[in-house]
């Protein structure tokens, strides 16, 4: 949707707002990059990722550039600061405050140095932004002397001829961008390219160093400054979608009567720790019945989990782009979703079918289908033939395989016996580290 409003000098500035199907669970503001506009390549993608997570975004481009009016000459750091936050003015008189601000190159400086002047700022995210904003004066160091003396010059910025005075210089010169980023009252994510040409990665480590927690990195491999491959901005929009999901998300539509803080205060009494985690396999010939919804890939990237509601313990999980919805069968909650084993047993059947699939591929059997039912019980620790532990209760988890195609006994045999090496598999029966800190009050 095409918007305007009036911007820092009083001209009107071009925006767009890309809204979801449904309530927005939370807005947020994109800032672009200098010299860029609104529907650069990563603004639009990151946007577009934004949305499919319930996030509704307002894309802007700064006075004198892309759609807005005035002359860009007349800008200065200081004025990206007050379109930053007259963008969000905007979205809190006629929507909703946003919660989250993400800004690309010098769009990320801004945002960083606006977030004080947005009381409803929670997250705030940069792209190959510089720790510096001074920096983009090495985008035309070689006219320095010129502008200097001249009061101003023509320089060219990304193939297109700009107007530098003076007074840009001395503005970003005069920036407290290091206590401001000291001083940030938000969660940071800090997403930049390891060989970024334009804005080096040393920015990064900087921004990071400066601002306290709850802070985190992605390295953005490969990427370049602009994130002009489809994939690196891809990647990147997921990234910031599921981290914004952990602090930014409204909780207004919790259900009635249970508010966000009584549902965390109102736990389920847990069973006693296990000893031990056991897994049975077995082949069999019929079909097993698998509940589709119980299905999730995992990969090495983080797994947010928020609470959403309607439903008293309802969750929404987001791994790897995708959301799925976790929930406790009734009569604790509405059953919206499945319940936390069932991802446990998810992860191990997913991991066991695609193991067994690479070696039937790499091996050239000829496997046509494999489908994997998974239970989970708690036995006797003296009824386990192969525990350690002898006393109390243990986990027992039972998985049947379900092989299609002309497979000879050795074939069977032999993807039977590779099930056990898929990596879950082996996670599970090893020792398992958890580390749990707290993040943030946000």
């Amino acid at each position: 949707m095409k918007i305007e409003f009036p911007g820092s000098t009083g001209t009107m500035l071009a925006a767009r707002l890309d809204l979801p199907e449904g309530l927005p669970s939370a807005y947020a503001l994109f800032a672009h990059c200098f010299t860029c506009s609104k529907d650069s390549f990563a603004a639009s993608r990151i946007s577009r990722a934004l949305v499919a997570y319930g996030i509704a975004v307002l894309r802007f481009d700064f006075t004198g550039l892309g759609g807005s009016d005035g002359d860009f000459s007349n800008t200065n750091f200081s004025s990206n600061i007050d379109d930053v936050v007259a963008a969000t003015e905007y979205l809190r008189d006629n929507y909703r405050a946003p919660t989250i601000l993400i800004g690309h190159s010098l769009g990320g400086a801004a945002v960083l140095a606006a977030a004080h002047r947005v009381p409803s700022t929670r997250a705030v995210a940069t792209l190959g932004s510089p720790s510096d904003p001074a920096h983009i004066s090495n985008l035309f160091a070689d006219a320095s002397a010129e502008i200097v003396a001249e009061g101003e010059a023509n320089v060219q910025l990304g193939g297109r001829p700009f107007r530098i005075r003076k007074q840009l210089l001395d503005d970003i010169a005069a920036q407290p961008q290091a206590a401001r980023l000291r001083e940030l009252n938000a969660a940071l994510l800090v997403l930049h390219s390891p060989i970024d040409q334009t804005v080096g990665v040393d920015n990064a480590r900087e921004i990071f160093d400066a601002a306290r927690h709850p802070k985190s990195f992605v390295a953005l491999d490969g990427a370049d400054h602009l994130l002009s491959d489809r994939d690196d901005a891809t990647f990147a929009a997921s990234m910031i979608a599921a981290w914004a999901a952990r602090y930014a998300f409204d909780r207004s539509n919790a259900s009635a009567g249970v508010s966000a803080s009584a549902a965390q205060r109102t736990s389920v009494p847990a069973e006693p720790a296990p000893s031990t985690t056991t897994a049975t396999t077995t082949a069999t010939g019929a079909a097993p019945s698998v509940n589709p919804s119980a299905t999730v890939t995992v990969d090495g990237s983080a797994v947010i989990v928020t609470e959403s509601g309607p439903a008293r313990y309802e969750q929404r999980v987001f791994a790897s782009g995708h959301e799925i919805i976790a929930d406790e069968p009734q009569p604790l909650s509405e059953n919206h979703g499945a319940a936390p084993y069932d991802f446990i047993l998810a992860g191990l059947g997913t991991c066991t079918s695609i193991t067994i699939r690479m070696y039937a591929d790499r091996k050239k059997i000829p496997l046509t289908g494999v489908s994997v039912r998974l239970m989970r019980e708690r036995i006797a620790a003296a009824d386990c033939d192969h525990c350690t532990s002898t006393e109390g209760m243990v986990e027992h988890f039972t998985r049947e395989l379900t092989f299609d195609g002309e497979l000879t006994d050795e074939q069977r045999d032999s993807l039977l016996v590779i099930a056990d090496k898929c990596p879950v598999h082996r996670s599970l029966e090893g020792e398992i580290s958890i580390t749990t800190t707290l993040t943030g009050t946000q």
